[in-house]
């Protein structure tokens, strides 16, 4: 756990957390799996090769915040088959946490999930981490209309549908484009990284820690026994 930056961690109206790379380590074979069946779709819908698909995916990520973004822009593209489709993973390879799940049953506010991806994998995420009942709500792609993070209009969206305000929250994140946007909002910010660099430079590495980020973490799980910890303390 880092020593704190303004603002400081203390008591909060609401809890974020990311879905992915964030609720578990990023090391985990979700994403990759994702990843793949995201080639797979664009392969399908352009008739093209993988290497191919392989590029307008990542260009899409790049320029739009998500490969579905960047599909909606400039192709005519099933929103419902691609989010189907691409989280048919297999969610075994997830790590049930029963010491997780006591830490955010610990937090006092409201506890919400914001993900670029669908409900239904941010469902099957949560039960097989055993955090079910754990959050007050999941805001998922759909529910932003689409728009993805890091785009300051989903936030916009985000912090109007659950009456949060920003300055008066907290929000855990492996991305750090992200997190630039929370911050710029107000949010007070924690990064949970990754034990090794992302070739796609989406979820943060080893010791990063950008100048917007006011806590970042290697464990999210361990950041908020320490939390805990200390508010028991206190």
């Amino acid at each position: 756990m880092s020593a704190p930056r303004q603002p400081a961690l203390g008591p909060k109206d609401a809890w974020v957390f990311d879905l992915d790379n964030t609720l578990y380590p990023a090391d985990t074979a979700v994403m990759s799996q994702v990843d793949q069946r995201m080639t797979e779709f664009v392969m399908r819908l352009l008739d093209v090769d993988r290497d191919t698909a392989r590029s307008v995916q990542k260009r899409y990520w790049r320029d739009y915040g998500t490969t579905l973004n960047g599909l909606m822009s400039n192709h005519d593209v099933d929103l419902a088959e691609f989010l189907d489709f691409v989280h048919d993973v297999d969610h075994s390879v997830i790590t049930p946490n029963a010491e997780l799940a006591g830490h955010v049953a610990a937090l006092e506010g409201k506890r919400i999930v914001f993900t670029n991806g669908s409900r239904k994998h941010a469902e099957k995420v949560i039960d097989r981490l055993g955090l079910n009942g754990l959050f007050d709500d999941l805001y998922d792609i759909e529910a932003g209309r689409f728009l993805p993070k890091p785009h300051l209009e989903s936030f916009e969206r985000f912090t109007r549908h659950f009456s949060i305000t920003p300055r008066s929250a907290v929000m855990f994140e492996d991305s750090p484009a992200n997190l630039e946007t929370a911050a710029q909002m107000g949010f007070t910010t924690v990064l949970i990284r990754a034990q090794a660099d992302d070739p796609d430079g989406h979820t943060a590495g080893p010791g990063v820690h950008p100048p917007h980020v006011h806590y970042a973490a290697d464990c999210l799980t361990g950041f908020l026994g320490q939390l805990r910890l200390s508010s028991l303390k206190a």
